[in-house]
């Protein structure tokens, strides 16, 4: 047999017994693969890069970057809001929304008042308040002799996630116990003749009811792009005209989301044949009969969504039904100090739980300590989101043998993802990188965070840099 390489000479006075081949030198796995800080300068991030990668089994780290460095997680925030809550309440857990009647139903009309009442879904959109209207109907009601109440005191009314961020983003909406659609509203507009024909609405995938407690108005001006006022209890915007063109439409967010979804099912109801009157807001919660009912989807699947679309107001209401704490700060004060006793994770902060806000720091070493804490693998690994295996020229690999399951976070020159790999041998590694350049990020201005000069480009290079860490990390855990 030959073996190449090898000169026939050396073959001669063979060994009487076989030689166990000798450990390589500590440093050679990681020479193979190149030096992390080249990888890091290539970036151009500016600011700081954290990371670190364990095994996830055993917890023993393979290679650390500044690991005990605090970052703002982004949506990161959302994988430890998942644990937090499946711990606290339970994977089977569901949310309830209700129509209480205050009175009995008499000749098709309940004598007394009707009420939405909200357990905490954030799931609950337009569809659901067509079944629970048609509920309706089937009980026999046609009209309330009384008022239309919402209330939504099971969780704490928040009238913003983040305030630094502009008031037109959808994905900074109020909060409360009663929420629709995420807490956004469609706005739509298109040119007729010199002006515009401009509409809003609660759509869904059936169905596209307007709304009354919005309202839009068209603004000869060119910036501000969008104004909002909150005069009359009632959801004001306005919009600048030179920024229309042709026609178009958006996603805001709803800053009064008890009232809306009142007035989503209050225009449904008329569609089953039942008139509501306008919704008003109920501080206490009614006593009466239960008429409709609805369930939302089990806790695990909610958190699933939740990973996957990374929606900012299921995190904060998951996270707030699981605190039951009395605001955002508070909840994520109480994350923060439940993550500490249950892995040990002593410098963790929260202000919020979808991790929009920016004063929220986690180091890479304190998330990965809890990635393989006790539970925390079975609980997270199958729910976590797929994220594609990508080549040394950033190109997808299709097929790759290479597994990795992970949550992205994304803020304004913040990038974050952390999960689980698995290597094609078989081994599972738990990791977490971190990069910011938060001086960069605090410099601008209220008006410039939509969409910043400079981060569509940083965050790009940052996406490169974990696709090449990763598989950095693959090389040295098969080596």
């Amino acid at each position: 047999m030959l073996m190449f390489g090898v000169a026939d000479a050396a073959l001669a006075n063979a060994p009487t017994r076989s030689l166990r081949p000798l450990r390589k030198p500590g440093g050679v796995r990681k020479r193979a693969v190149g030096a992390v800080d080249g990888l890091i300068s290539q970036a151009k991030l500016g600011g700081k890069v954290s990371f670190a990668v364990a095994d996830a089994r055993t917890g023993k780290m393979i290679e650390t970057h500044t690991p005990l460095l605090a970052h703002p997680p982004a949506s990161v925030a959302k994988a430890v809001t998942t644990l937090f809550a499946l711990e606290k309440l339970g994977a089977g857990a569901r949310f309830r929304t209700q129509l209480i009647a205050t009175g009995p139903v008499q000749n098709g009309a309940i004598a007394g008042d009707l009420v939405l009442v909200g357990g905490g879904d954030p799931t609950l959109n337009t569809d659901t308040l067509y079944q629970m209207a048609a509920g309706l109907k089937a009980k026999g009601v046609r009209e309330v002799r009384g008022k239309f109440l919402v209330h939504g005191k099971a969780l704490p009314s928040i009238d913003r996630i983040d305030a630094s961020q502009p008031d037109h983003v959808g994905y900074n909406p109020a909060v409360s116990g009663l929420n629709l659609n995420f807490n956004r509203v469609y706005l739509e507009w298109k040119r007729t003749g010199q002006g515009y024909s401009v509409t809003m609405d609660g759509r869904s995938e059936r169905f596209r009811p307007g709304v009354g407690f919005a309202k839009t108005r068209v603004a000869d001006r060119s910036l501000p792009i969008f104004q909002y006022s909150g005069q009359g209890g009632r959801d004001n915007w306005t919009v600048a005209r030179k920024a229309l063109g042709k026609g178009g439409g958006r996603w805001l967010p709803v800053r009064r989301p008890e009232i809306y979804a009142g007035d989503v099912l209050q225009t449904l109801a008329r569609s089953h044949g039942i008139a509501l009157p306008f919704p008003v807001l109920s501080s206490a919660r009614p006593k009466g009969a239960v008429l409709v009912e609805n369930l939302s989807p089990d806790l695990r699947k909610i958190c699933r969504d939740m990973l996957r679309y990374s929606t900012n107001l299921t995190a904060e209401v998951v996270g707030l039904n699981a605190s039951r704490a009395s605001s955002l700060k508070a909840s994520g004060r109480e994350m923060a100090s439940w993550m500490s006793k249950r892995y040990g994770v002593r410098k963790a902060k929260f202000v919020d739980h979808s991790g929009l806000g920016d004063a929220s720091q986690i180091t890479a070493a304190e998330m990965v300590k809890a990635l393989v804490g006790p539970g925390a693998r079975a609980s997270l690994q199958p729910i976590l989101k797929t994220i594609a295996v990508r080549d040394a020229n950033n190109k997808v690999v299709q097929n790759s043998p290479i597994q990795v399951v992970a949550k992205t976070g994304t803020l304004n020159f913040v990038s974050a993802l952390s999960g689980y790999i698995r290597t094609p041998e078989g081994r599972d590694l738990a990791f977490a990188i971190f990069m910011s350049d938060v001086p960069r990020r605090r410099a601008l201005k209220k008006n410039e965070k939509e969409r910043p000069k400079g981060s569509k480009s940083w965050n790009g290079r940052a996406k490169r840099l974990q696709g090449q860490l990763v598989n950095r990390w693959v090389a040295l855990a098969d080596a």
